[in-house]
């Protein structure tokens, strides 16, 4: 059965999801006694769009939040739509239109919240046009991703798919270039060039990409690591390969 509604916490998702879809509120909490500048934009776009707002004590918003740091603000609205495969295609195609190649990022069994977050505020900052995540075994977005992700939950499209390596296949047979990133590989992500369509695999922590995904790159790189650590957190390493992307088409 499908949710027939969320909760959102934290001031930068709220306040983004008030600004992109307003219609999508039934209540909004404020902790009682607050109003400074922080919850004021929230406030002010709380009256501009008619959206009720009730003033509740803390224990009460910690309780909405289920214990998470919810800054004062908590929401109920209703459920985003599931983006699919066919919400990809019409993606690429608005891409194609704004003359911009295709860039996106792919999730292989991401399954914590705050990773995912911090994943989808990586890719808002790098200008990642969508990101594709497995139907099963994977994070969804959630109250706590949309607070991690402060605001980026509401501009970067998280697509869903039933197989990954289905819609890898797809993507390549559309020119896109997909690049994986794996330990085992000699291939560092500073030698390699990164530029024109391309689509970025980031696996799990610890385990990294599934073999199907791993067999569907076109090409696996590795992040060199001068010290003793082995890896880095799935989030940061996201970030550092979407700049490095970036910092390479920006200069060709």
């Amino acid at each position: 059965m499908a949710k027939q509604e969320e909760l959102v916490f934290g001031i930068h998702a709220i306040q983004a999801l008030i600004e992109r879809a307003p219609e999508r509120f039934i209540e909004l909490w404020l902790l009682k006694g607050r109003a400074d500048e922080r919850l004021l934009p929230i406030i002010n776009l709380a009256r501009k769009y008619g959206i009720s707002v009730q003033m509740a004590n803390r224990k009460v918003l910690d309780e909405k939040s289920h214990g998470e740091q919810h800054q004062g603000v908590v929401a109920r609205i209703k459920p985003s739509k599931v983006l699919t495969e066919a919400d990809l295609d019409d993606l690429l195609v608005q891409a194609e239109r704004k003359e911009q190649a295709p860039f996106l990022l792919i999730l292989d069994g991401v399954t914590d919240p705050h990773n995912l977050g911090a994943c989808l505020r990586n890719a808002d900052a790098a200008g990642v046009q969508a990101i594709i995540v497995p139907k099963d075994n994977a994070a969804r977005l959630t109250a706590t991703v949309r607070k991690v992700a402060v605001g980026a939950a509401e501009s970067v499209p998280l697509v869903q798919v039933t197989n990954l390596a289905r819609t890898m296949k797809t993507l390549q047979q559309m020119g896109i270039w997909i690049v994986g990133t794996a330990g085992e590989t000699d291939t560092s992500l500073f030698d390699v060039q990164l530029t024109g369509p391309m689509a970025l695999v980031m696996g799990a922590e610890g385990k990294g990409m599934r073999r199907l995904t791993r067999e569907n790159c076109d090409q696996l790189v590795k992040l060199p690591m001068a010290g003793s650590v082995s890896s880095l957190n799935v989030a940061v390493a996201t970030g550092v390969c979407l700049f490095e992307i970036v910092r390479q088409r920006n200069i060709s």
